[in-house]
């Protein structure tokens, strides 16, 4: 290999290490709210309140097959905050960046905690995800996929909670698929994380049954298992994971794609 050679394959895995990123904080009505960022707290004492649980770091998740799919690799443990709202308010997710490399759609879920207290409620059994919002590939876009929409938002992306939910303690799982090496079996990246909201006001409705993660993202599926190539050239269309997005979720918020 050539000085020259070796410096460019150098740069191009430094591109795709820090080519991700992860969420810093959640801004509603204003407000901004902590997330977990890696090693921060290590060096501030007391630490910060964070309102999403904790990261091991800001690579993807190691096995989405496992609990790690959940609120990402980091033990699904419950945060010290829980961020007030009313139902139909607008959440802003604030990632610290996000690489032009790692094309891919965008969802939000939510899931009710068990006994109305996210404090002891990790969502790594049953059907309780909930997709309220998504955005995948849309060839007329600009650009057509999400995470570059959210790239050139300055690495922001905004959910409207459901108008009608019914109050109580839920979980707002919000991810990015990377799809860049997804061509291979289990190459496909989930950034997933899981901040603890409490609606305070809010309609009647409840969440309907949804999906289980682990459990609905299957390594076979074909929003999964894609080639960016094949679905950029018109050659395959691509289905998003996940299931649909709940119909008592609030309007376009299923913004492109199946």
């Amino acid at each position: 290999m050539t000085p020259l050679s070796a410096v460019a394959l150098v740069v191009g895995l430094a591109s795709l290490v820090s080519g991700h990123g992860f969420l810093k904080s959640i801004t509603v009505d204003g407000k901004n709210y902590l997330a977990w960022q890696v090693g921060q707290d290590n060096y501030v004492n007391p630490p910060p309140v964070r309102y999403a649980r904790q990261l091991a770091n800001n690579g993807p998740v190691p096995d989405f097959t496992t609990n790690d799919i959940t609120c990402g690799a980091g033990g699904n443990i419950p945060a010290q905050g829980i961020i007030e709202l009313k139902a139909g308010d607008k959440v802003t997710f604030n990632w610290d960046q996000w690489g032009s490399s790692h094309s891919g759609p965008v969802f939000t879920y939510l899931a009710k905690c068990a006994n109305n207290d996210c404090k002891t409620f990790k969502g790594d059994t049953g059907n309780v995800w909930v997709k309220i919002e998504q955005l995948s590939y849309n060839p007329q876009g600009h650009p057509p996929w999400a995470s570059d929409l959210l790239r050139e938002q300055g690495a922001r992306w905004s959910v409207t909670i459901p108008p009608k939910l019914a109050p109580g303690e839920y979980l707002l799982r919000h991810e990015i698929l990377g799809l860049h090496v997804a061509g291979t079996r289990m190459g496909a990246q989930f950034y997933p994380s899981c901040t603890q909201i409490r609606v305070t006001q809010g309609g009647t409705t409840q969440l309907p049954a949804g999906i289980a993660l682990p459990g609905a993202y299957k390594p076979e599926d074909p929003g999964i298992l894609a080639e960016l190539w094949r679905i950029q050239q018109g050659q395959t269309q691509y289905v998003a994971p996940g299931g649909p997005v709940w119909s008592e979720a609030a309007p376009n918020a299923n913004r492109a794609g199946p």
